[in-house]
């Protein structure tokens, strides 16, 4: 999935080497492992055939603003699978399991400003209050959402 130049052309840019996959998958463990919570495998409920990734990290990004010390929500999905709602499903379920697993008074996503399907996604899920930011010297969409019972 992350060698495909459609899924992290709004993401990277570039496609994944088997190396840099190899690192992600590591990566993700290790959220897991040191901080709580990490990413969960995205599959479909019938055949549990791999759909994407979804899940929170805390990489620490120089960018601006600055949001170190916050849960990060991400998700990829498939292209294969774009447009049948698994990336709002799962988002959605991700940040109730975020409210009662994860003390934080927010969560934040970073997303390219032109892709207007992950935007959409975050809204649905309860993402906004955006503020237009910056990383790795990109424009990058910064949304929050407050955590269950904190208000905005």
């Amino acid at each position: 999935m992350w060698a495909d130049s459609a899924v992290v052309r709004h993401i990277s840019g570039k496609p994944f080497t088997q190396e840099e996959s190899w690192s992600r998958l590591l990566r993700y463990a290790g959220h897991w492992v040191l901080l709580g919570f990490g990413y969960w495998a995205v599959e479909t409920k019938d055949t549990g055939r791999f759909v994407g990734e979804v899940g929170f990290a805390d990489y620490q990004r120089d960018m601006d603003p600055p949001q170190r010390g916050l849960p990060e929500a991400g998700w990829v999905i498939k292209t294969s699978q774009h447009g049948q709602g698994y990336a709002t499903e799962a988002l959605t379920c991700i940040v109730a399991w975020a409210d009662r697993h994860i003390p934080c008074d927010r969560t934040f996503c970073i997303i390219d400003p032109q892709h207007a399907a992950s935007i959409k996604v975050g809204r649905k899920a309860g993402y906004g209050q955006d503020v237009m930011g910056s990383y790795r010297g990109q424009p990058t969409l910064v949304l929050t959402r407050p955590a269950a019972g904190v208000k905005a």
